[in-house]
């Protein structure tokens, strides 16, 4: 996507933010009013500057207008970038338009719907300051505990059934790929979201592999979560057959490419 095709929109500045956050979203309008305040009101308890990135995933509804319209609750330690483009492309081509948008000493990104709430994210970054290059929440409790059992029971059989195909077929020892909420250091975004090429919901697969395939460090870090209703992924046969194919050409999109990673830091 040619940076010329998208729209921004920045209110207030922070100097060197010394964390990057992106939400995706799609038609959000019912709840990402609540979502923004949410993250404000959190953000202005903390002494560090955050960057809030917010991505229109070529929404149709009044998503950007509720976004803008959140700006009075603005904190003074953070700034807020809004990108849209349209038409819709999927999740994966929203957060990877955040992530290479951010220029923050380590990005995020966060499911709009705070499944997984904002207050868990220094789990993260102190898992990104211990000297992992990439920090995954896991809904997988240290005690056993998986927290996707309050899920309908079909989609606990399809996550089984795509862990399966996972493991067999592209990255090993990961427990909870889809978790949305991942962290990374700035310079682990860059590498790794300049390489995505899948669009759909299975960017988070494809980055772990190509995160494995390179060396770099992951952190998987227990966070809580809830199911929360609205989901717009409604699985069907062509659905199905579309993750299915995407996870089958992971490896393909990407033969040959391994290059040596090189830390500049920690953050």
């Amino acid at each position: 996507m040619s940076p010329s095709s998208l729209r921004k929109t920045r209110f207030g500045s922070v100097s060197a933010p010394q964390h990057s956050l992106v939400i995706p979203a799609y038609n959000e309008a019912r709840r990402i009013g609540d979502t923004i305040r949410g993250i404000f009101d959190y953000i202005e308890r903390l002494a560090d500057t955050v960057q809030i990135i917010v991505v229109s995933d070529g929404s149709t509804d009044d998503t950007v207008d509720v976004v803008k319209g959140a700006m009075a609750h603005l904190p003074s330690n953070a700034e807020l970038v809004v990108v849209e483009y349209s038409p819709n492309r999927g999740k994966g081509a929203a957060v990877k338009v955040g992530c290479l948008e951010a220029s923050g000493g380590d990005v995020l990104f966060s499911d709009a719907d705070l499944a997984t709430p904002i207050e868990e994210a220094p789990k993260l970054w102190d898992a990104l300051a211990q000297g992992n290059d990439m920090a995954i929440g896991t809904r997988v409790q240290p005690d056993g505990r998986d927290m996707r059992a309050s899920q309908p029971i079909y989609r606990q059989l399809l996550g089984r059934l795509y862990f399966q195909f996972l493991s067999l077929l592209v990255v090993r020892g990961i427990r909870d790929s889809q978790c949305g909420f991942k962290a990374f250091t700035s310079d682990a975004a860059v590498r790794l979201f300049n390489a995505q090429q899948i669009q759909g919901v299975v960017f988070d697969t494809e980055l772990l592999y190509l995160a494995q395939r390179d060396g770099l460090r992951i952190a998987q870090v227990p966070v809580t979560w809830t199911n929360v209703g609205g989901s717009r992924m409604r699985v069907t046969p062509g659905h199905a057959l579309r993750v299915l194919l995407d996870l089958l050409s992971i490896r393909l999109r990407h033969a040959g490419g391994r290059k040596p990673y090189v830390r500049t830091s920690n953050r």
